[in-house]
């Protein structure tokens, strides 16, 4: 997927904001690593303007983008062609521009899952899972979660009826991996989860404001694991919270290399070698800071 006149190929993560993004780093060492040819960039769209703008970015000659908050969501109406986790998730992370249409794929849930079973160690196979937050983050890695099987995944979120809702929307996706997944509000985690859960995934802003964990102590059985998909000093109250109820804490960084790679196999069809490059940002920003 080489351009043919030899120019590199040009990418880049489009969201609001997006400043503070390390993809540029991360798919410059993939690029390195494996050889290929990419330019990649940062694109911050208005907030009201992000069809304007991807239509902008495609029509400039790009191979293709990811796609970061606010504007999952709107991707899926925007393109030729939704991948199955799209099309489940309704929320797409990264595009490609063929020349037979935009395709669609969803990046983020492959990410975690292998952040969990590969940098953590931890197969979810048999796992009772819980998934706090129900919005796009929860979205968008449910469906690969319920892929790996785990016995019971449970979606809890401040408003009830949005864990419950999107609960719903997988059910047929969970028998089908012969899970089950169960909605609720926040207070009923403890009850959902029966014996407390092996993995317990924070996919809510809870840490921005401060919170140590959305949800009681107890919940996690002991040498458990937490995940918070945060990085960075938003990362560092939920992390410690976990640490403290005796579990392996890890952030979002894992994800983030992982759910990458993913999109770079997407784009360029080499899938790149992920340890080196997480160890690589983790030094970097330790040295940096996250922005």
């Amino acid at each position: 997927m080489m351009n043919t006149a030899g120019a590199a190929d040009r990418y880049a993560v489009i969201g609001n904001p997006v400043a503070h993004s390390q993809s540029p780093f991360i798919h410059g060492e993939f690029a390195r690593q494996t050889g290929q040819s990419i330019q990649y960039e940062r694109v911050q769209s208005p907030l009201d303007g992000f069809a304007s703008t991807l239509r902008a970015w495609a029509a400039s000659g790009a191979r293709g983008c990811n796609v970061t908050v606010p504007f999952k969501f709107e991707v899926p109406h925007l393109v030729s062609h939704c991948s199955a986790r799209v099309q489940l998730a309704q929320a797409a992370n990264t595009i490609r521009f063929d020349d037979s249409g935009w395709q669609a794929e969803n990046t983020d849930g492959l990410g975690l899952v292998a952040d969990i079973q590969v940098h953590a160690g931890l197969p979810l196979r048999g796992c009772t899972v819980l998934l706090v937050g129900a919005g796009g983050a929860a979205a968008g890695v449910l469906g690969p979660l319920l892929a790996a099987r785990p016995a019971r995944l449970v979606v809890v979120n401040r408003t009830p009826a949005k864990a419950v809702a999107l609960a719903a929307s997988h059910a047929v996706w969970a028998r089908e991996h012969g899970s089950e997944v169960l909605g609720g509000g926040l207070e009923e985690a403890a009850r959902l989860c029966a014996a407390g859960c092996q993995v317990l995934i924070n996919g809510t802003a809870s840490s921005l404001g401060g919170q140590t964990a959305p949800v009681a102590e107890g919940i996690l059985r002991p040498g458990g694991l937490a995940v918070d998909m945060m990085y960075g000093p938003a990362a560092q109250p939920f992390l410690q919270w976990a640490l403290a109820q005796g579990a392996q804490a890890r952030d979002g960084l894992g994800m983030l290399v992982e759910q990458a790679a993913q999109a770079f196999s997407f784009w360029r069809g080499v899938r790149p070698d992920t340890p080196a490059v997480l160890a690589a940002l983790r030094q970097r920003l330790a040295q940096t800071g996250p922005a």
